[in-house]
């Protein structure tokens, strides 16, 4: 398969680095609007010049992507930017004819007069209304398959499958206890994308109530994690899984909690109080500059985090109904990534590096035809034994642990 991942930044250095180690990819292209980001990125592998190429594009131009996409034969689109940029990926895998991923989905919009009750453009819903014209073309679009949403989903699918007769509640939660030396505060992910899922409306899922949204940060608890994370606070926060899992999996009730920390959770109010979290472009003299990507820019770059942090990341989902023999059972099925582990191992910080091997491994089933479908589905649509087989197959075992009920 000729691959072209879109996006240089940590997530796609990681996944140039694991795809050019999977015997199923035989062309790697990374492109990225810094061409000297995609050059360094292209030359982390051991490929031949043959295998691997990089190319300077605009994320956000269609026509730019499927000259680039035809100029390579490209048979996958890897999206690996940031979701301002998913729409054009997407139209532009549609319009050149290839297979799409991607690990975040299109943007979301809040109700316009009811904000914390109401849904009003949710996650997604722009990839979703165009799922006919996919399948009628005979194409997949493989969407939210990164850690979370994606091998959060995919735990959900194995529970559904193997463990329970009826669900109570699919509830995704994420939680770590990194460090970074030298920083009070360093974001160990794009703060582009943290603070838009933070400060939006969170969302709940409920069979007998739909979709419905929340005040951000709310229903706080304390989640005990495993590989020694230990006990951390987690709070609703918005997220794919709440509207991919409820499509194709029977719950009653799905939710997102992320384990922020107060001293975070108090930076993201700050930001939000003083306007700096707004994505449109205000003007300050004679610049025009996004206020959120003032920040970003104020801040250290997770791409280079990685030699200076330490510790642990876990992502997992908690699931909760009756077993097989229709007996009350919880479970939480994990993945746990050491950062140390993954900076030895591939120069990559853990974060990052966890959230990469999972859309690679998709690819690697996509490619080898053990997932066919067409249209624009979730990873929940596929059959979980594979994928979960081939992360242990790639030394990054997942674990499960019984709750108590």
């Amino acid at each position: 398969m000729r691959v072209l991942v879109i996006g240089a930044g940590g997530v796609g250095e990681a996944i140039v680095k694991i795809s050019s180690k999977f015997e199923s990819f035989s062309f790697i292209c990374v492109a990225d609007i810094d061409e000297d980001r995609a050059r360094y990125v292209a030359r982390q592998t051991n490929l031949d010049d043959s295998a691997v190429a990089y190319s300077k594009l605009d994320a956000s131009s269609v026509t730019e992507i499927v000259a680039l996409a035809s100029a390579f034969e490209i048979d996958a689109i890897m999206n690996a930017c940031d979701p301002r940029f998913v729409m054009p990926i997407f139209d532009a895998a549609y319009e050149y004819g290839c297979t799409y991923v991607d690990m975040a989905m299109s943007l979301s919009k809040p109700h316009p007069s009811d904000p914390y009750s109401k849904c009003g453009v949710m996650l997604g819903d722009a990839q979703f209304e165009k799922a006919n014209l996919w399948e009628e073309k005979g194409l997949l679009a493989l969407v939210g398959v990164g850690v979370e949403p994606g091998l959060s989903d995919i735990f959900a699918a194995y529970a559904s499958k193997h463990l329970f007769s009826q669900i109570d509640e699919i509830g995704v939660r994420d939680g770590a206890n990194l460090v970074v030396e030298g920083y009070d505060f360093a974001p160990t992910f794009s703060i582009w994308t943290t603070i838009e899922e933070c400060l939006n409306p969170p969302l709940i899922y409920e069979a007998n109530k739909g979709f419905y949204t929340t005040e951000p940060f709310s229903e706080a608890e304390v989640f005990d994690f495993p590989g020694g994370i230990g006990p951390v606070e987690c709070v609703n926060v918005e997220h794919e899984e709440v509207v991919l899992i409820p499509k194709w999996l029977k719950a009653n009730r799905v939710t997102f909690k992320y384990g922020l920390g107060d001293e975070f959770i108090s930076v993201l109010k700050t930001l939000h109080k003083l306007g700096l979290d707004n994505a449109q472009k205000i003007t300050v003299g004679e610049v025009s500059v996004s206020p959120r990507d003032v920040v970003g820019a104020c801040l250290p770059n997770p791409i280079d985090l990685g030699p200076m942090m330490h510790g642990k990341t876990c992502a997992g989902t908690y699931v909760s109904g009756l077993d097989k023999d229709s007996k009350a059972r919880a479970v939480y099925l994990y993945h746990v990534v050491d950062n140390d582990e993954t900076m030895a191992k591939w120069g990559c910080q853990a974060v990052v590096w966890q959230t990469a091997i999972n859309p690679v491994i998709a690819l690697e089933l996509i490619s080898s035809g053990v997932w066919a479908a067409r249209g624009v589905l979730g990873p929940e649509a596929f059959d979980p034994d594979p994928f979960l087989d081939s992360l242990v197959k790639h030394e990054s075992p997942w674990g499960m642990r019984e709750e108590i009920v």
